[in-house]
């Protein structure tokens, strides 16, 4: 079983989900719609949709509290998405020029708020307190990683265990969220939900850590762009940590420099990737999300083998071989 084969058996499912997405993202306010769409509708995979439809089917459930509910998770993961390129000025988001850059800051932010109030919205009409208790405190958790990210901004000194800590805060928890509320809505017993949250997190820590690397194994006319992104933003991947804490005296003192100007030039790209390159920083990367896989993986143990099992372990897998 391929990634492909997964998303073919969910097609019809997904697109109840894109439905749901599309029919509660109006607004008589039509500068809100058209701000949301142009991200929603920019190329994401639906990753945490999917792995909510398959923990809810693994878990028994097949009511239609599980699209609106994966409709929360894609409304939630799109605000932080639009916040995230404000506070990073960032102009580029998913090949094409990102909202603030378009519409400006004041209304991006505006209209992430709008998204997670309507996700909040979704879930008082689905009216689960366990979960609405769970994304509450997931929404608190993202908020303190993203301050946390932020203090830590050009920081050449962050430590590997900072960088975990972040990654887990901004992207796992809401994997791990997507997760254990599939297993939620099939009133799984507690260790089965426990069992998908935690799977959800080290897939999610893994997720996080592949994005990393693949901004520093970009080829051909993509070389530089995402790199150079990361270093204008100041932001210290594995990656670079990695190179970091091998290389000497006068390389940190270029990566410190390339880090201080926030200057993402091709220059200073290859400049980077030249030293992640000679000290293995990839493979030392890929060797930790492996190990973060292979726990996933291990938590799948408390439920017997069945389809959505292995589409699980196929997602799972999948994370470490994907090139987009």
């Amino acid at each position: 079983m391929v990634i492909q084969d997964v998303f073919s058996t969910y097609k019809d499912d997904l697109q109840r989900v894109e439905t749901c997405i599309n029919d509660h993202v109006n607004s008589e306010i039509r500068l809100i719609p058209e701000i949301a769409h142009h991200l929603i509708d920019s190329g994401g995979k639906r990753f945490r949709p999917l792995l909510l439809l398959i923990c809810s089917r693994l878990c028994g459930y097949r009511g239609e509290s599980r699209f609106p509910m994966a409709t929360v998770m894609e409304y939630i993961h799109t605000a932080t998405l639009l916040h995230d390129d404000v506070i990073d000025q960032a102009a580029i988001r998913r090949g094409k020029d990102s909202a603030n850059k378009i519409f400006g800051n004041s209304v991006s932010i505006l209209v992430g708020d709008f998204l997670c109030f309507k996700a909040f919205m979704l879930m008082s009409a689905i009216g689960n307190n366990d979960i609405f208790g769970l994304v509450s405190e997931m929404g608190n958790i993202m908020s303190e990683g993203e301050v946390f990210q932020l203090t830590k901004c050009g920081d050449v000194n962050m430590t590997q265990e900072e960088y975990l800590s972040i990654i887990e805060k901004k992207t796992a928890v809401l994997i791990s969220a997507s997760c254990a509320s599939g297993a939620i809505l099939g009133s799984a017993a507690p260790d089965k939900i426990d069992a998908l949250s935690r799977f959800g997190k080290n897939a999610g820590m893994a997720f996080q850590i592949t994005d990393d690397v693949l901004d520093y194994t970009a080829r051909g006319k993509d070389f530089g762009k995402s790199i150079g992104k990361d270093l204008e933003e100041g932001k210290i991947t594995l990656p670079l940590i990695f190179a970091l804490k091998q290389s000497n005296g006068e390389e940190k003192d270029i990566i410190r420099e390339i880090i201080r100007r926030k200057r993402g030039s091709q220059k200073a790209a290859r400049e980077i990737t030249g030293l992640i390159k000679k000290y293995d920083a990839i493979e030392s990367s890929l060797s930790i999300a492996t190990g973060y896989i292979n726990e996933a993986i291990s938590q799948l143990s408390v439920f017997d083998d069945c389809p959505e099992k292995n589409q699980l372990i196929t997602v799972a897998d999948y994370i470490l071989t994907r090139n987009i």
